[in-house]
């Protein structure tokens, strides 16, 4: 195995999981999660910066893939699948909030997923998204109020 190789397949153990994740719940469909974080990895494969710390390189990663999922949802309409679909990649106690989750709005949709899945600080969040640390905050009330609703009401 070559040293690109290697590094490629400890950068996938390290970050692919929540990666996926993240994809999956910005993307709404197994398929299209998948070519992105495909991308995602040939970006940091080809063109990724020097990076002074994993923490750098993992900042470096969820922005690349914001920006693709981005980039494709400009790029193509789609029919959505339901998360069942991608059953595999979270359990199923997750699988209700998730979607409850992939129906907000964009972006508290990502503020959400960032903050409470990938555990990033609210200053963390501002650098990665290019906002305010007041606009996370908001981002994130807006976020959980829904969420509030939305479990209040099918209970």
């Amino acid at each position: 195995m070559t040293e690109a190789e290697q590094l490629f397949e400890q950068v996938y153990r390290t970050y692919g999981p929540s990666l996926y994740r993240f994809c999956l719940l910005q993307m709404k469909n197994p398929a299209d999660a998948e070519d992105v974080l495909q991308e995602v990895f040939c970006k940091r494969l080809y063109r990724a910066p020097a990076f002074a710390s994993p923490d750098h390189e993992r900042r470096w990663l969820f922005r690349v893939a914001l920006n693709q999922c981005r980039d494709a949802w400009k790029r193509s309409s789609r029919s959505d699948l339901p998360l069942e679909a991608a059953s595999a990649a979270v359990t199923p106690e997750e699988l209700g909030l998730l979607d409850h989750v992939a129906a907000l709005p964009e972006p508290q949709r990502t503020a959400i997923h960032l903050h409470y899945y990938e555990g990033y600080s609210l200053q963390e969040i501002a650098r990665l998204l290019g906002v305010t640390v007041p606009t996370v905050k908001m981002r994130l009330k807006r976020g959980r109020d829904a969420l509030r609703n939305t479990w209040e009401e099918h209970l």
